[in-house]
């Protein structure tokens, strides 16, 4: 048996070499396939673990949002999109204050979000994020400064905290403690910058390199009609999240004079829609990819028909020496096998460069699993079944006589 293995093996190394253009075309059409793969399942993968990471270090956290009675996919959309959050949002600034009174609440801050044109002396932003909120936000979110402090109560009428990257080019240093800005007329003073943050997933939908931090009732005095994102929750027992949150439900239901149109969510479902938009997002990727991985499949057996109808002279002496339509099936599946494993290898290494390309300019670094690697050994092993074994049952079952009439 191992005989017979090895020599299928060396008729199909022969048979590529005889036609090397053609076979890394073929496996070139596979390869691009797989890397798709590779990048998404890396990306995706990249983009769960600071996820998880992120719910990692909100063990004592829970999130009010407002609810939606649409599907899934337009819920996410527009959960993502503040704009959308804000108009439907039935949460209010004073929710927040209820539940900070409530026993196992620590601290309650709401967030709101809205976009405004901010200057200082020299540069204008047209389209800054603010992010209204209260002191206790800071107690909430693991936040370092890189210069100055947090809001407190005492200076939050007039005290802003800005991001890193804002910070550098609005004041072009990273140190503006002290200075000010202007929007919606008013003036506001600098009194921490927040130190660079390198992983942009974060359970706030917040972009924090970028971001204008002040206190939600004067956001809501200048701009109006300020509607509340969400509300952050920071409990004393972790061991009690289930009973405080609904504790919290309660207290809610009660404010809102029985309207339950908002989530209170912990542990996994504070990663919701970021973890339902990259489900979403994934699945879409995945079929692009299958897409391109059939394509390379059907280049397989093109090539493999073709190989067939150039064989029929070899085909037909092979069997009238002996050998078995098995024989001749087994030997063209194994052609088809290895170009297929070789275009998965060549896969592999096309989608990590990519990847590690793409993490240059994104936060996301390569994700390497054993998992990616098995799933893709698996996919060519199936697309070299799948698209090698109708060329391999039509060599197999070829006349001998028939085919010896033919001469390449």
């Amino acid at each position: 048996m191992s005989l017979l293995v090895r020599t299928h093996l060396r008729l199909a190394r022969t048979s590529i070499k005889e036609n090397r253009t053609r076979s890394f075309l073929t496996c070139l059409g596979i390869a691009i396939g797989i890397a798709s793969i590779i990048l998404i399942l890396s990306l995706t993968g990249s983009i769960s673990n600071l996820i998880t990471s992120e719910i990692g270090n909100s063990q004592d956290l829970i999130v009010v949002r407002p609810s939606t009675s649409k599907d899934e996919l337009t819920s996410v959309i527009e959960e993502l999109t503040s704009a959308n959050s804000f108009e439907r949002s039935n949460l209010q600034i004073e929710d927040a204050a209820t539940i900070a009174e409530l026993e196992q609440v620590v601290a309650a801050a709401p967030i709101a979000q809205s976009v405004v044109t901010v200057n200082d002396e020299d540069n204008v932003v047209a389209s800054a994020t603010i992010l209204g909120t209260t002191p206790d936000f800071f107690t909430i979110n693991p936040l370092t400064f890189r210069y100055g402090s947090a809001i407190t109560d005492k200076n939050k009428d007039t005290a802003i905290v800005i991001g890193h990257t804002l910070s550098l080019y609005l004041f072009n240093t990273s140190n503006p403690v002290g200075r000010t800005l202007v929007f919606h007329g008013q003036r506001f003073l600098v009194v921490g910058v927040l130190e660079e943050v390198m992983d942009t997933v974060n359970f706030n939908n917040t972009d924090y390199n970028n971001i204008i931090v002040m206190d939600i009732n004067v956001l809501n005095d200048l701009i109006g009609s300020l509607q509340v994102q969400q509300i952050n929750v920071k409990v004393a027992n972790t061991g009690e999240l289930a009973t405080t949150a609904e504790t919290i439900r309660t207290a809610l239901i009660e404010q809102h004079s029985g309207d339950t149109n908002f989530i209170v969510a912990y542990g996994e479902a504070i990663a919701h829609p970021a973890s339902a938009l990259l489900t979403i997002i994934s699945g879409m990727l995945a079929v692009v990819a299958g897409v391109s991985l059939v394509v390379g499949g059907i280049g397989v057996m093109n090539i493999m028909l073709v190989s067939v109808a150039e064989r029929n002279h070899e085909i037909g002496i092979r069997k009238a020496v002996g050998a078995s339509s098995r024989n001749i099936l087994m030997q063209f599946m194994f052609e088809s096998l290895i170009l297929s494993i070789l275009g998965g290898f060549l896969g592999i290494i096309l989608g990590y460069i990519f990847a590690f390309l793409v993490s240059i300019v994104t936060p996301f670094t390569p994700f390497v699993s054993w998992h990616i690697i098995l799933t893709v050994f698996l996919t060519t092993f199936a697309v070299g079944v799948l698209f090698g074994i109708y060329p391999a049952i039509k060599a197999a079952t070829k006349n001998p006589i028939d085919s010896l009439k033919h001469y390449r």
